[in-house]
Protein backbone atom coordinates (compact mmCIF):
# COMPACT_ATOMS: atom_id res chain seq x y z
CA UNK A 1 0.00 0.00 0.00
CA UNK A 2 1.28 3.46 -0.89
CA UNK A 3 0.63 6.70 0.96
CA UNK A 4 -2.29 8.58 -0.57
CA UNK A 5 -5.17 10.76 0.55
CA UNK A 6 -7.56 9.11 3.01
CA UNK A 7 -4.87 6.83 4.42
CA UNK A 8 -3.71 6.75 8.04
CA UNK A 9 0.08 6.97 8.11
CA UNK A 10 2.51 6.36 10.97
CA UNK A 11 6.00 7.83 10.68
CA UNK A 12 9.12 7.85 12.80
CA UNK A 13 10.85 11.19 12.37
CA UNK A 14 13.49 13.60 13.55
CA UNK A 15 13.11 17.31 12.83
CA UNK A 16 16.16 19.58 12.80
CA UNK A 17 16.69 23.24 11.99
CA UNK A 18 19.26 24.68 9.56
CA UNK A 19 21.97 24.48 12.24
CA UNK A 20 21.30 20.75 12.68
CA UNK A 21 19.76 21.16 16.14
CA UNK A 22 17.00 18.66 16.94
CA UNK A 23 13.68 20.46 17.32
CA UNK A 24 11.45 17.40 17.70
CA UNK A 25 11.67 13.65 17.31
CA UNK A 26 9.59 10.52 17.75
CA UNK A 27 12.71 8.60 18.86
CA UNK A 28 12.00 6.72 22.06
CA UNK A 29 8.24 7.12 21.69
CA UNK A 30 5.39 6.10 19.43
CA UNK A 31 5.41 7.12 15.75
CA UNK A 32 3.46 10.19 14.66
CA UNK A 33 0.11 9.05 13.24
CA UNK A 34 -1.84 11.33 10.88
CA UNK A 35 -4.53 11.32 8.19
CA UNK A 36 -2.89 11.95 4.83
CA UNK A 37 -4.57 14.65 2.74
CA UNK A 38 -6.34 16.28 5.69
CA UNK A 39 -3.71 18.98 6.44
CA UNK A 40 -2.75 17.26 9.71
CA UNK A 41 0.95 17.88 9.01
CA UNK A 42 2.79 20.64 7.15
CA UNK A 43 2.25 20.61 3.35
CA UNK A 44 5.91 20.19 2.41
CA UNK A 45 6.29 17.00 4.44
CA UNK A 46 2.89 15.64 3.40
CA UNK A 47 3.72 16.17 -0.31
CA UNK A 48 7.08 14.40 0.08
CA UNK A 49 5.41 11.39 1.71
CA UNK A 50 2.81 10.90 -1.04
CA UNK A 51 3.50 7.64 -2.88
CA UNK A 52 5.87 6.21 -0.27
CA UNK A 53 5.54 2.69 1.19
CA UNK A 54 6.10 1.11 4.61
CA UNK A 55 9.83 0.95 5.29
CA UNK A 56 10.70 3.85 2.98
CA UNK A 57 13.18 6.32 4.48
CA UNK A 58 13.64 9.85 3.25
CA UNK A 59 15.25 13.15 4.09
CA UNK A 60 13.09 16.16 3.34
CA UNK A 61 13.98 19.86 3.46
CA UNK A 62 10.89 22.04 3.78
CA UNK A 63 11.07 25.77 3.09
CA UNK A 64 9.01 28.17 5.24
CA UNK A 65 6.26 28.67 2.64
CA UNK A 66 5.54 24.90 2.75
CA UNK A 67 5.84 24.73 6.55
CA UNK A 68 4.72 27.44 8.98
CA UNK A 69 5.06 30.40 6.63
CA UNK A 70 7.42 33.32 6.56
CA UNK A 71 7.97 35.29 9.75
CA UNK A 72 5.67 38.33 9.73
CA UNK A 73 6.47 41.45 11.74
CA UNK A 74 2.80 42.39 11.35
CA UNK A 75 1.91 39.62 13.81
CA UNK A 76 3.82 41.32 16.62
CA UNK A 77 1.85 43.79 18.70
CA UNK A 78 1.99 45.52 22.07
CA UNK A 79 -0.99 45.23 24.39
CA UNK A 80 -1.77 46.73 27.75
CA UNK A 81 -1.63 44.42 30.76
CA UNK A 82 -5.41 44.93 31.18
CA UNK A 83 -5.89 42.67 28.12
CA UNK A 84 -4.73 39.76 30.30
CA UNK A 85 -7.36 40.20 32.99
CA UNK A 86 -7.59 37.16 35.24
CA UNK A 87 -3.96 36.13 34.72
CA UNK A 88 -2.07 36.91 37.92
CA UNK A 89 1.48 36.51 36.67
CA UNK A 90 2.64 37.07 33.09
CA UNK A 91 5.96 35.65 31.90
CA UNK A 92 7.90 35.78 28.66
CA UNK A 93 7.19 32.58 26.72
CA UNK A 94 3.63 32.13 27.98
CA UNK A 95 1.14 31.25 25.26
CA UNK A 96 -2.52 32.19 24.91
CA UNK A 97 -5.33 31.55 22.43
CA UNK A 98 -6.46 34.73 20.70
CA UNK A 99 -8.63 35.74 17.76
CA UNK A 100 -6.54 35.89 14.60
CA UNK A 101 -6.81 38.40 11.75
CA UNK A 102 -9.05 35.97 9.83
CA UNK A 103 -11.41 35.55 12.80
CA UNK A 104 -10.07 32.08 13.64
CA UNK A 105 -8.18 31.13 16.77
CA UNK A 106 -4.41 31.42 16.89
CA UNK A 107 -1.77 30.95 19.54
CA UNK A 108 0.18 34.04 20.60
CA UNK A 109 3.37 34.05 22.65
CA UNK A 110 4.52 36.73 25.08
CA UNK A 111 7.87 37.99 23.75
CA UNK A 112 8.53 40.92 26.11
CA UNK A 113 7.15 42.57 29.22
CA UNK A 114 7.95 46.22 29.86
CA UNK A 115 5.91 47.43 32.81
CA UNK A 116 2.29 47.31 31.67
CA UNK A 117 3.24 46.91 27.98
CA UNK A 118 3.11 43.28 26.84
CA UNK A 119 4.60 42.38 23.44
CA UNK A 120 2.93 39.37 21.85
CA UNK A 121 3.89 37.44 18.73
CA UNK A 122 1.29 35.63 16.61
CA UNK A 123 3.89 33.85 14.44
CA UNK A 124 4.29 30.11 14.85
CA UNK A 125 7.57 29.45 16.72
CA UNK A 126 8.94 27.77 13.56
CA UNK A 127 7.78 30.48 11.13
CA UNK A 128 10.50 31.59 8.72
CA UNK A 129 12.63 28.52 9.34
CA UNK A 130 13.79 25.87 6.92
CA UNK A 131 12.92 22.49 8.44
CA UNK A 132 14.80 19.25 7.84
CA UNK A 133 13.11 15.90 8.41
CA UNK A 134 14.51 12.40 8.52
CA UNK A 135 11.49 10.13 8.17
CA UNK A 136 10.78 6.40 8.06
CA UNK A 137 7.30 5.20 7.12
CA UNK A 138 6.22 2.78 9.88
CA UNK A 139 2.65 1.93 8.84
CA UNK A 140 -0.08 2.73 6.32
CA UNK A 141 -3.74 1.75 6.41
CA UNK A 142 -6.96 2.91 4.80
CA UNK A 143 -8.80 5.47 6.92
CA UNK A 144 -12.27 4.67 8.20
CA UNK A 145 -15.23 6.67 6.87
CA UNK A 146 -15.52 8.31 10.29
CA UNK A 147 -11.84 9.36 10.27
CA UNK A 148 -12.22 10.87 6.80
CA UNK A 149 -15.42 12.68 7.85
CA UNK A 150 -13.76 14.06 11.01
CA UNK A 151 -10.47 14.91 9.29
CA UNK A 152 -8.24 13.12 11.80
CA UNK A 153 -7.18 9.68 13.01
CA UNK A 154 -9.23 7.88 15.68
CA UNK A 155 -8.07 5.11 18.01
CA UNK A 156 -4.48 4.18 18.78
CA UNK A 157 -2.14 7.07 17.98
CA UNK A 158 -5.07 9.32 17.10
CA UNK A 159 -7.98 11.23 18.61
CA UNK A 160 -10.40 9.62 21.06
CA UNK A 161 -14.06 10.66 21.03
Amino acid sequence: MLIADQHVVAIDYTLTNEAGEVIDSSAGSEPLVYLHGASNIIPGLENALTGKAVGDELEVTVEPEEAYGEYSAELITVLGREMFEGVDQLEVGMQFHASGPDGGMQIVTIRDIDGDQITIDGNHPLAGQQLNFKVKVANIRAASAEEVAHGHVHGEGGHQH
